[in-house]
């Protein structure tokens, strides 16, 4: 499977890499959502992950990017991974086109258990 992060964070990157490689899947990276929106453009992912809170572009206006071009690439399964737990901010996400949140700091049983529902109801 390949996995793009979406995350600013370095040290958050290189311990979501460590968590996919076990299940050998391999991870590209994006520092921001320009950055994401880009890769997506140019390589193939089977998932995204995207964090929200990110210098330039965020992570929910990187996800409305994704969802409105007019390719099968805006059907790319979208994971959110935030340690935002706002009230509303869940909704916020799945209203935007995630298919799904997951909290930071990120259990390893629940990201894969996020990234099995998601990639089964695609």
């Amino acid at each position: 499977m390949r996995v793009l992060y979406v995350e600013d964070d370095a040290m958050n990157r290189k311990v979501m890499r460590a968590m996919l490689s076990s299940s050998g899947a391999t991870m590209s990276e994006a520092v921001d959502g320009q950055a994401g929106v880009d890769a997506v453009e140019r390589d193939e992912f089977d998932l995204v992950l995207m964090d929200l809170r990110m210098p330039g572009m965020d992570g929910l206006t990187a996800i409305k990017h994704i969802r409105q071009r007019g390719d099968a690439k805006a059907r790319l399964p979208i994971i959110v991974v935030t340690a935002d737990t706002a009230p509303n901010m869940r909704e916020d996400c799945l209203r935007i086109g995630a298919d799904d949140v997951v909290y930071k700091p990120v259990a390893v049983k629940l990201l894969f258990s996020a990234i099995g529902q998601v990639l089964s109801r695609r």
